[in-house]
């Protein structure tokens, strides 16, 4: 379409505007005119003159109303044109600016980058968009051949000695949804001061003309076997128990990818341990952006889960497990006291996970008084009492894998990092990759679920009997949305309130201790004695009782969402009276609930 007949539809536009008497901010006009007037291709300008023309205004404004917020952790929304979009010019502009910055940050050096995708659609396509602007700007790019995990981006940022790198993926969103993941040259998501730093550089692109969209192809490598096999190389060297997968080789594994890239590795990964009975899903095994089998492609939720449970129903399995679309998180099912299969959540999955390492660590003669494991602030305690028991340093984090990440890389040299993770469903073993790894988790936990079957007790029952020894543990969560300008500033208020009258009592105990990561300080409410906090700022609340509750409220940095997580433990004298125990539990959750009016 000529860019006359552009025009015309831009003054066509208006005209039915002023005919419907609905005024549209004059703003977006004058964006979306100055995409076409930019050296963009034809088929953009064409869709942008179709927005144009349309009688329904909604999805030009959405498309031009605002840029796409490139955040602390990079950029996530979704495609189409338009610059509040997931597309080639939106991905080629973080770029620029990411490409600008890491030239003022390395100067003189031969800067190398690496790229890696999921399964999601126009994933490829965007990473190749990447690897064009990265070495137009001079520098050396590793581009994975193939969808790739997001744990081996990070690997792989090391392991060839990178500068930064970058995974196209929108995790577990819907498959409207993608985006850009930028590490640095630890291998972990990047944070301060050059978070941002590079989100400020790339503010300072004005335009699309302002990136450099020419590919060097002399200068981009394509990767893939080599990378591989040196990271499920560092993987198997985790392995703790290689006596009970011997003797449990045939446990029965039932693995789902849900349409994304764990299908590439995992597999792989327990077949190189010795396992050799693993089922796939078929259903959701080959790699699909359409996620046509799920609403979410989310481990979390068991629809996603629900033909994986099915199938291992069916063939009465010992374990199944699923991985989001680029494999860094992991949900797993266990056969329950009453032989049903049920899900475990994420703290329930890292508690055993933590057991399991420290009891292998210590069984095998390698602890030695410097060892540590990290969970976040709002993971629960659980895994804190069974370091205390194994006399191994637990540290904790703020939310956010990149936390774990930074202490691990601070700690380099003086302690040595054995595993941890977060309630969200994300793990990590060892330190040669720098961000929560589903494949290394899937590894580590059929292993656990064949040490043991080799003792006696299928997973579930070693959960209770975890529970036994080192208290019963309940974890839930709340998540509030509250839509638009107004919601937001609703949340706002809602954490001044809880600051200025924060709670004398949930649940029916005393609260005794209010922790601000806000202001760095940690009030004890009856002595009204201070001490400071050692975190980053960070807009997070928590309510501690005298019968050790624990209440964390924390607003999203980048949506109207304020998350309320709850704590609660018990004491647990015998497996038999588990249920009676958590229900107790629940109930005291409900009224915490209810106490703050949620």
């Amino acid at each position: 379409m000529a860019v006359t007949l552009i025009y015309r539809l831009v003054s066509l536009k208006l005209d039915v505007l002023e005919k419907n008497k609905f005024t549209m901010s004059q703003e977006v006009i004058d964006k979306a005119n100055k995409w076409l007037q930019s050296p963009i291709d034809q088929e953009t300008k064409d869709e942008i003159a179709q927005l144009l023309s349309a009688d329904d205004d909604t999805d030009l404004i959405d498309s031009f109303y605002k840029d796409l917020e490139f955040g602390t952790g990079g950029l996530r929304g979704m495609m189409g044109v338009g610059s509040n979009r997931i597309n080639k010019y939106t991905i080629g502009m973080a770029t620029q600016g990411l490409s600008n910055y890491l030239k003022a940050n390395f100067a003189g050096d031969d800067i190398k980058v690496a790229i890696a995708h999921d399964s999601r659609n126009n994933s490829n396509f965007f990473a190749e968009v990447t690897a064009a602007v990265f070495s137009a700007n001079g520098f050396k790019v590793f581009l994975f051949e193939e969808l790739r995990p997001t744990p081996e981006l990070s690997f792989a940022i090391r392991h060839l000695g990178c500068h930064s790198g970058v995974v196209v993926t929108a995790s577990h969103n819907p498959k409207e949804y993608n985006g850009y993941k930028a590490y640095w040259n630890d291998g972990a998501q990047i944070i301060a001061p050059h978070d941002k730093n590079i989100v400020n550089e790339v503010g300072k692109i004005k335009g699309i003309e302002d990136v450099k969209f020419e590919a060097n192809k002399d200068l981009i490598e394509n990767i893939g076997k080599d990378v591989d096999e040196a990271y499920l190389s560092c993987i198997e060297k985790l392995s703790l128990s290689p006596d009970a997968i011997a003797s449990q080789k045939d446990l029965k594994i039932v693995f789902s990818p849900i349409h994304g890239t764990g299908i590439t590795l995992v597999p792989s990964i327990l077949e190189r341990l010795g396992f050799t009975n693993v089922h796939i899903v078929k259903e959701q095994s080959t790699p699909d952006g359409n996620f046509p089998t799920v609403v979410y492609p989310n481990p979390e939720e068991k629809e996603a889960m629900s033909i994986a449970l099915n199938m291992a129903s069916s063939m009465d399995a010992d374990l199944v497990m699923a991985t989001d679309p680029d494999a860094d998180r992991v949900g797993i099912g266990v056969k329950n006291d009453k032989g049903e299969f049920q899900l475990l959540n994420g703290n329930q999955t890292g508690a055993l996970l933590v057991y399991y390492l420290l009891e292998k660590w210590k069984a095998n003669g390698k602890l030695t008084g410097k060892e540590y494991v990290v969970k976040t602030i709002v993971t629960t305690d659980l895994i804190e009492a069974i370091a205390r028991a194994y006399h191994v340093n637990c540290y904790e984090t703020l939310t956010g894998f990149k936390f774990i990440a930074a202490l691990i890389k601070d700690l380099e040299g003086k302690e040595k990092f054995i595993g941890g993770g977060e309630e969200s469903y994300g793990y990590l073993i060892g330190d040669d990759v720098r961000d929560k790894d589903a494949i290394a988790s899937c590894a580590m936990i059929a292993e656990m679920t064949a040490f043991a079957k080799n003792e006696g007790v299928s997973l579930y029952e070693l959960l209770l009997d975890i529970y036994t020894k080192y208290g019963l543990y309940k974890e839930d969560l709340v998540s509030i949305t509250k839509k638009g300008k107004s919601g937001a500033e609703e949340i706002s208020q809602m954490m001044v309130d809880l600051r200025a009258n924060p709670p004398s009592e949930l649940g029916g105990s005393e609260v005794i201790r209010l922790i601000d990561y806000q202001s760095g300080e940690e009030v004890d409410l009856q002595s009204k004695e201070k001490k400071s906090v050692n975190f980053p700022k960070s807009n997070v609340l928590q309510f501690i009782t005298a019968d050790g509750s624990k209440v964390s409220a924390r607003p999203s940095g980048t949506e109207p969402k304020i998350k309320f997580y709850f704590g609660t433990r018990a004491n647990l004298s015998d497996r038999s009276d588990f249920e009676k125990e958590w229900e107790g539990l629940d109930k005291k959750i409900a009224q915490i609930i209810k106490d703050l009016n949620l």
